[in-house]
């Protein structure tokens, strides 16, 4: 199996009328990622962001659920929360991983942005050697385009048969596909 990692992008993204913004953290984001992280085997769970007062609540969220009295209370989210590894940006979390030439890149979107590469085939890719993988997800409006063009591999975007609506929360689109990436099968293990 190929190592997996996964990115929260808080800039570049979009912002509500397609221009570049930055994004706000939330503490659910952290937390929910770390533990969706945790649960599917993900090594390191990138959370990027250039602001530096952001990162340090980053840090002290990652501090207060590892070492804080969270951690003492409920001490099996401790391992979830210390794969937080908190960069300025996406090169920061390149190098962190050996640099964007040592990595596939691989991105969601809520958009068909570009030609998908199926669920069942991207999984198979995984149980292949290759090089590791780092999964991005947006926040705002998602991801630029050029993020987009520069992976090398563009997944499906996530959609219901019964609605048109989509817009899900990036917790939730983090689990989906950490779930059909690394989930079981049909109740069997990969």
């Amino acid at each position: 199996m190929r190592p997996v990692s996964i990115a929260l992008v808080h800039y570049p993204v979009l912002s509500p009328t397609g221009d570049v913004a930055t994004t706000a953290v939330t503490n659910l984001d952290v937390h929910d990622l770390a533990r969706s992280a945790r649960t599917y085997g993900v090594l390191q769970y990138f959370v990027i962001h250039p602001i530096e007062a952001q990162r340090q609540l980053i840090e002290k969220i990652v501090d207060h659920w590892v070492n804080g009295s969270s951690g003492k209370r409920i001490p099996d989210r401790i391992a979830a929360l210390q794969r937080v590894v908190v960069t300025p940006s996406l090169e920061d979390a390149f190098a962190v991983m050996g640099g964007r030439d040592a990595i596939e890149v691989w991105v969601t979107s809520a958009k068909k942005a570009r030609e998908p590469v199926a669920f069942a085939q991207a999984r198979a890719s995984l149980s292949k050697p290759g090089k590791p993988v780092l999964l991005l997800f947006g926040t705002g409006w998602g991801l630029l385009d050029a993020t987009i063009e520069s992976a090398d591999v563009f997944l499906p975007p996530i959609r219901a048969v019964a609605s048109d609506y989509n817009h899900l929360s990036v917790r939730s689109a983090c689990a989906i596909t950490l779930d059909r990436l690394l989930g079981e099968q049909d109740g069997l293990p990969r």
